[in-house]
């Protein structure tokens, strides 16, 4: 659940927004119920800080929010771009969004709130010099500084120490920066420009460094404040440990499952800044309603409230509840607590009615230019005097709805209509906010709306508000626009209502040598596909078809179709026939067709990325295909291809024209596998299928015979605690270097080895342009048998030859590779392709 919620202040009541984007309504019982009551006495709260989601503490985060009550939420500076995917095959950006999702899925288990800054995730970082060189770090502190400044916590919470202790270098950067946001927050001289959007300075009471014991390192101390968070909570029927579990498992794409975790678990914590604590995080705050003039009277207000509360029946609370409303609205005060709490008695007064608003959509995509069906539904399921006075419907831009219903609402009974309205041929499409602008460098992302910076998702496309009244309060539900339907295995699924445009474009493939030779003789040129997709019909529609090559239009077509929607039209262009050498090696499509009376022109593209975990996700692109014009010889015919965590080989591998056959695990056998002049092996495969290591005497076998083995990296020697085996010779991975500095010198430790020299010749300039890193996951070995035909290292570093392991077994050839091949080939870098064609065309050997 994902609840984000707006106050509006007006003369005539309240209005409580619950702008759910992507999730199945919360179920909220009687003890939850109570809960929320309680915490209208806490007046406390806490912000966590690291760099990247999984980065927080999954046990401390439920603890503070559902049983010290404290406001709390984490601020990820990055959303984790540069990892690995354990599930799919996303990199970067596109990794970046399943891990929001991740991050939002985590705190509606654990209670709490999300932000992000502008920080990209660039990849794995040696050091907090390294990290704040690439991101801005101007940029990020006042991204830090403006969160703190709308948050206004009493409490920071880091969770890596300011020194080489954190490891990565963005948690060593984190916490520099969180500290130094901590003085920047309070100091008006400091992004003045940010006051003009409402915000004011803040000062927090302190900033503490969250102190860890993991593995080798361990940071706690018995001098440090501690704190046992592992209780259990019987209204909630669970352990913070347990909740901690639930949400850390949400980080799947990481491979972060973990238990629930029972029994008493200790944090502690060391001040960083700020009034040193004695016992408590919050000893010298006052987290009561005293800490504002004329609060006091509330205290009693909300005890009389808690001690009346009846489980069979919440609805006999709201007379109390509307009174506790009227009460915090006059206080003299009009601070964030008392927005806050105005917010959380409407949340209330919402959940004791049993109140059910909603407006969805039977369509994912709502099409620019075009009309959307809308469904509007109310139930109120307990007896309460509730009336139903108005519906209204906004987009961003206006609003496009609004009738008065002034209808009372009888217990349990359904109110429902549809609506028809047009969607804007200007209404925005539904894109990450973040991913608007291009990006300013490798380390930012491009934001232009100081609104926006902080938040962990675009605001919807279409909100639909529902006013109540009770007694003489009016309070406004917000519901984003859904859309919703039923799966015959999920059941009823409620996702994003998507924004798209009247027709969408792609290329394929995405990635083109147009040089590939085999036995001296060109392989098949190759075919760009630009397709078309219609989102509405419409007979007889003129479509200018448009490919450009930089600045120049290299092709165009003038056709007729008749769209259908959801049909796709497809146009075949001979790449060699268009194709400018002597251009920018990259090709675009756009299409051009009238649209209410106006030709309009088209080029975006949509990725639809779609988990069961989390909500679905839609992104826009402008699709391209990359020309590499460099020669490629190839040897041999046949690959095969054994999935791992996620990459994209396959297709860089047909584009050196082998043919490609995916293997499962029954497909693992001699018979089998003699087909293949190479069998490639996913990254982390090895620790996903344990049939890799129970197979792998079949895969010596094939080795022996002539077959080359190509092993792309994996993280440890151990799958489900079982060692690894992999090859015919022993190898070590654990704790293993890596090179995060993509341009870091390349030395050839073995100049005349085949695999840089056959068929194509490998030098340094084929890892000039390489994207993120050089290697990761380096093997060591002193097993006499392997090869090292490379050498590189990050600046001050020793030396390592462990990205490419070769070793000769019987006829055949086994190699291991933490090159990241797997980002460099869809980023269409030549010298990638050059050297994976000769790792496939490793010559046999005589036994």
């Amino acid at each position: 659940m994902r609840t984000f919620i707006y106050l509006f202040f007006s003369s005539f009541g309240i209005c409580f927004s619950s702008l759910l984007q992507a999730q199945n309504p919360p179920i909220v019982n009687s003890a939850d119920i109570y809960l929320q009551m309680k915490k209208l006495n806490v007046l406390g709260s806490v912000l966590y800080v690291a760099a990247h989601p999984d980065d927080e503490n999954n046990t401390l985060l439920p603890y503070l929010a559902k049983g010290a009550l404290y406001k709390t939420a984490y601020l990820s500076l990055t959303r984790g771009d540069g990892g690995q995917n354990l599930i799919g095959d996303e990199q970067g950006f596109e990794l970046g969004l399943i891990r929001t999702e991740e991050l939002l899925a985590a705190r509606s288990i654990d209670g709490s709130g999300q932000y992000f800054s502008r920080a990209f995730e660039f990849g794995f970082s040696k050091s907090a010099d390294e990290a704040l060189h690439i991101w801005d770090k101007d940029k990020v502190l006042a991204d830090i500084v403006w969160v703190i400044r709308q948050y206004q916590p009493d409490v920071i919470i880091t969770r890596f120490p300011r020194d080489k202790r954190a490891g990565h270098g963005h948690h060593w950067a984190s916490a520099i920066l969180a500290n130094e946001a901590f003085i920047a927050a309070a100091n008006s001289a400091k992004f003045p420009e940010q006051f003009k959007y409402g915000v004011q300075s803040w000062q927090a009471k302190r900033i503490l460094w969250n102190t860890y014991n993991f593995g080798s390192i361990n940071t706690t101390a018995n001098d440090q404040l501690k704190m046992e968070v592992g209780g259990y909570n019987p209204l909630l029927g669970e352990s913070y440990g347990e909740i901690g579990g639930e949400a850390r498992s949400m980080h799947k794409s990481q491979g972060e499952g973990r238990p629930r975790r029972e029994g008493r678990i200790t944090e502690y914590f060391t001040t960083t800044g700020g009034t040193p604590p004695d016992s408590t995080l919050m000893d010298g705050i006052n987290i009561t309603w005293s800490r504002m003039k004329g609060g006091a009277a509330i205290i009693p207000k909300v005890n009389a409230l808690l001690q009346q509360y009846n489980i069979q029946h919440p609805e006999n609370s709201l007379p109390a509840l509307v009174d506790l409303y009227h009460a915090i609205q006059q206080l003299p005060e009009k601070n964030t607590w008392i927005k806050e709490k105005l917010k959380e008695v409407v949340h209330l007064i919402a959940n004791c009615s049993g109140l059910m608003a909603e407006a969805t959509s039977s369509n994912e995509y709502g099409v620019e230019g075009q009309n959307m069906q809308l469904q509007f539904f109310v139930n109120k399921r307990l007896p309460a005097a509730i009336q139903l006075k108005k519906v209204t419907l906004m987009s961003r831009q206006q609003m496009l709805f609004d009738t008065t219903l002034s209808k009372a609402l009888h217990a349990n009974d359904n109110i429902a209509f549809e609506r028809k309205f047009p969607v804007a041929l200007q209404q925005p499409v539904s894109q990450p906010y973040w991913l608007v602008h291009p990006m300013e460098n490798v380390g930012m992302f491009t934001v232009n709306d100081q609104t926006l910076i902080g938040r962990p998702e675009s605001p919807p496309a279409y909100t639909a508000a529902f006013t109540f009244t009770i007694d003489d309060v009016a309070f406004t539900i917000q519901k984003a626009v859904q859309y919703k339907y039923s799966d015959p295995v999920r059941g009823e699924v409620y996702q994003p209502f998507v924004v798209i445009p009247p027709v969408m474009v792609n290329i394929q493939p995405n990635v083109v040598l147009s040089n590939v030779q085999r036995a001296g003789k060109q392989v098949s040129l190759p075919v760009l596909n630009v397709q078309l997709q219609a989102n509405y019909s419409a007979a007889g529609i003129p479509v200018k078809y448009q490919l450009q090559q930089g600045n120049t239009v290299i092709d165009k077509k003038d056709t007729v179709l008749h769209f259908e929607t959801g049909k796709n039209y497809v146009w075949s262009v001979p790449l060699m026939q268009v194709f400018h050498a002597q251009n920018t090696p990259v090709i675009h499509p756009s299409v051009t067709l009238p649209i209410q009376g106006k030709n309009e022109t088209y080029d975006l593209n949509v990725k639809k990325i779609a988990y069961q975990h989390i909500p679905t996700i839609h992104y826009f692109y402008t699709d391209s295909v990359k020309v590499i014009t460099e020669p490629v010889k190839v040897v041999g015919t046949r690959v095969a291809y054994i999935a791992g965590a996620g990459d994209k080989l396959p297709d860089a591998i047909q584009q050196l024209g082998y043919q490609v056959q995916l293997l499962q695990e029954q497909d693992i056998t001699d018979e089998k596998l003699r087909q293949f002049d190479a069998v490639v092996i996913g990254i982390r495969a090895y620790n996903i299928h344990e049939y890799l290591t129970t197979k792998n005497d079949v895969f010596n076998r094939y080795i022996y015979n002539g077959g080359n083995l190509i092993i792309q990296y994996f993280k440890s020697n151990f799958i489900n605690n079982k060692p690894v085996k992999a090859g015919p010779y022993p190898f070590q991975v654990n704790g293993s270097p890596r090179v995060t500095e993509e341009n870091s010198p390349v030395q050839f430790l073995l100049p005349k080895h085949s695999v840089l020299n056959f068929p194509n010749t490998i030098n340094e300039k084929n890892f000039d342009g390489w994207v993120q890193e050089r290697s990761t996951y380096q093997a060591q070995t002193n097993d006499s048998h392997f090869e090292a035909p490379l050498s590189m290292h990050d600046t001050g570093e020793a030396p390592s030859s462990g990205s490419l392991l070769i070793a000769p077994y019987g006829k055949g050839n086994v190699a291991y590779v933490s090159l990241v091949l797997f980002r460099q080939l869809p980023a269409g870098i030549p010298g990638a392709y050059k050297l994976l064609a000769n790792l496939i065309a490793l010559p046999k050997h005589e036994k």
